[in-house]
C-alpha cells in the first residue's frame, strides 16, 4: 500500500538553503541503498507495519569477545557461538533450515475484481510473471456452497530460479499466515517441483499478547541453531527474534526487484556455513533491541 505524503503550505515557502538541505538528505539516503546493494547485503530498512517508523535502525551491539567465544545478548536473550577460525570446520553440517513467508516475501496477490488494470499493464511490461488463481473459501453462499474468489498472483522476479538454488543446501519450509484455501493452490503453483518439505498454513500461528499470526519456530524444529525465517512482517517471528530476516516486502507496483537473487540468496548461502545463525544475524539486524523499542519484552 502506498502511503500519501503531504506537504504543509509553509514547506512551499521555505527558504532555499532548508530545500537543498533536504535534497542532500534524501540523495545521501540513495546512496546508502545502492551501495549496501552493490555489497551484497540485505538493506536495513523495511516497511514496519503498525509503526510510524519506516526502517530498521542498527543499535549498539551486546557483546563480549574471548578468543574464539562471542556472546550476544539483551535482557533475557543470550547467545554463545564458537567462531571457528576457517571454514573447513564446518563441513558435514545438516542442512539449513529455511522458513518462508508466502505474501508480500514470495508473491503478492490481489483480489482480481479490484486490481486495477494499470498496475498489470505495469507488471506485465515490465516482465513479471503473474497468474489467475481460484481460490475455495470456508465460507459459504446462500445455498450452502463454498464460496468461490479469484486473485491475481504476481511472483517475485527470480522466484524459481531462487528455490532452486536454495534448495540445494538448505531444507525448504513454507511457513504462512493465509488460509490454507488460499495458499495451498497458490503454493501448488509455485512449487510444481515439491522443493518444500514442509507446509504450514494460519491455523499453525499463535495469539499473543501483542500480535496475532505469530510464526513459532518450535512448530517447525527446536534447534533453533540451523534454522532461519524470512519474513516481510518482523512481528511474524517476534518468538524467536535473532532467527529472523526481514525481508523489502514485494508488491506488483514495483517490479523492478532483485532481492531474492541478489540480497536474500548470498546471504542464506553465508548462514549454511554457520554452526549458529544466531549471533551473525544478531549482529546484521539487532532485532531484540527493535523489539523492545517497539514495547516488545525480549523472548525467552
Amino acid at each position: 500500500m502506498m502511503a500519501d505524503v503531504g506537504q504543509g503550505a509553509s514547506e512551499v515557502y521555505a527558504p532555499p538553503i532548508q530545500v537543498w538541505q533536504t535534497l542532500l538528505n534524501w540523495l545521501t539516503f540513495i546512496c546508502e541503498i545502492f551501495v549496501q546493494m552493490v555489497r551484497g547485503t540485505v538493506p536495513s530498512f523495511i516497511v514496519n507495519y503498525n509503526s510510524t517508523t519506516s526502517s530498521f535502525r542498527p543499535l549498539s551491539v551486546v557483546e563480549t569477545s574471548h578468543d574464539h567465544e562471542k556472546t550476544f545478548g539483551l535482557g533475557s536473550v543470550c547467545i554463545t557461538s564458537d567462531v571457528a577460525a576457517d571454514h573447513g570446520s564446518y563441513d558435514g553440517l545438516e542442512k539449513l533450515t529455511v522458513v518462508l513467508d508466502l505474501d508480500e516475501t514470495l508473491v503478492c496477490a490481489y483480489e482480481t475484481s479490484s486490481l486495477p488494470d494499470s498496475v498489470r499493464k505495469q507488471a506485465t511490461d515490465a516482465g513479471l510473471t503473474w497468474f489467475e488463481l481460484e481460490c475455495v473459501s470456508s465460507d459459504r453462499e446462500s445455498d450452502g456452497k463454498p464460496k468461490i474468489s479469484y486473485v491475481t498472483v504476481f511472483e517475485r522476479p527470480g522466484l524459481h530460479e531462487f528455490l532452486a538454488q536454495l534448495s540445494k543446501f538448505a531444507d525448504l519450509v513454507l511457513f504462512t499466515a493465509g488460509l490454507e484455501g488460499y495458499a495451498r493452490p497458490l503454493v501448488d503453483r509455485i512449487d510444481a517441483e515439491n522443493r518444500f518439505s514442509r507446509r504450514l498454513y494460519r491455523p499453525s500461528t499463535i495469539s499473543t499478547e501483542y500480535r496475532e499470526h505469530v510464526k513459532d519456530l518450535s512448530f517447525v524444529s527446536t534447534d533453533f541453531c540451523r534454522m532461519v525465517i524470512v519474513d516481510n512482517n518482523p512481528f511474524s517471528f517476534l518468538l524467536q527474534p535473532v532467527n529472523g530476516i526481514p525481508c523489502i516486502p514485494f508488491s506488483a507496483s514495483q517490479p523492478r526487484d532483485d532481492q531474492l537473487l541478489e540480497v536474500l540468496l548470498p546471504l542464506l548461502k553465508q548462514l549454511s556455513e554457520q554452526r549458529d545463525v544466531r549471533p551473525v544475524l544478531y549482529e546484521r539486524f539487532h532485532m531484540p533491541e527493535w523489539f523492545a523499542k517497539h514495547g516488545i519484552p525480549a523472548s525467552r
